[in-house]
């Protein structure tokens, strides 16, 4: 009789398991067709959150072959004998030793960014996310803590929230990656990058990034994948590399939304 009596509770327990994702997914189809989800840069229902047709088809993903220094699309497949580099990432490295970016930085992609950063819309998080999953699935993979470019105690009052960490929390989450979201702190207030030259840049952000005490036991000798919004020049997360390589951790690799199409003009 027990092992009659065992063997029908498995039963409605693997009953139960199956039972219960189908009525979840059941709540949630019949939830969408009463609610449905909005557009994150319209009020248009979509069939998911997300994207407009319209806004979808005008972002340029950035696909590979891609150069692995900087992101940069090529124009074509060089083949197995080809360069993995760009002629920039060539003759001058950064410091960072791979990049990836999921979308060129134009009209289409800045008014999401900047909704995102600067308006308030944090919707926008999982969704740049998920998009960074994709193209920087190789760095994810190889990464053993993921860390967000830090903003100064200042700049996040006013801004009340970090763009970088709020896309770089769900990325680690979902990827199963170790989150430090304070092993690297912006140790100075700086200017603004907007309107600065490549050099300006990297002096405006020079020793502006430092790693905790707690920080260096967390990156040292440890694979660090680095997520910012927009690769513009590269200072920034150059900097933030500096301090990272030189606290110990054992390389760096930069995740970004999307990357300006002369983020790295070829040597002259």
């Amino acid at each position: 009789m027990r092992h009659q009596n065992g063997g029908w509770r498995d039963r409605w327990k693997a009953g139960r398991a199956r039972a219960v994702p189908a009525l979840r997914d059941f709540a949630r189809g019949l939830t969408d067709l009463i609610l449905p989800p909005l557009a994150h840069d319209s009020p248009e229902a979509t069939a998911q959150a997300g994207l407009t047709p319209n806004a979808w088809r005008r972002v340029i993903f950035l696909e590979d072959p891609v150069c692995d220094g900087c992101g940069a699309a090529f124009e074509y497949d060089g083949g197995d004998f080809a360069s993995d580099r760009c002629a920039a990432c060539l003759a001058r490295p950064y410091r960072f030793e791979r990049c990836r970016a999921a979308c060129v930085y134009d009209e289409a992609s800045r008014g999401l960014i900047l909704k995102f950063k600067h308006g308030d819309q944090q919707q926008f998080a999982p969704l740049f996310a998920r998009w960074l999953s994709r193209a920087a699935a190789p760095l994810i993979e190889a990464a053993d803590a993921i860390a967000p470019v830090p903003l100064h105690p200042g700049r996040l009052l006013t801004r009340r929230f970090n763009q970088a960490a709020e896309i770089a929390r769900p990325l680690a989450r979902d990827a199963r990656r170790d989150y430090l979201p304070d092993a690297l702190i912006r140790a100075r207030a700086t200017e603004t990058q907007g309107g600065r030259s490549a050099r300006g840049r990297r002096l405006n952000v020079k020793s502006a990034f430092a790693v905790t005490e707690a920080g260096a036991r967390r990156v040292r000798g440890r694979r660090i994948l680095l997520i910012d919004d927009v690769l513009t020049t590269g200072a920034t997360a150059e900097a933030c590399a500096t301090a990272l390589l030189e606290a110990g951790a054992r390389a760096v690799d930069l995740a970004v939304v999307a990357r300006v199409r002369t983020a790295r003009e070829p040597p002259t």
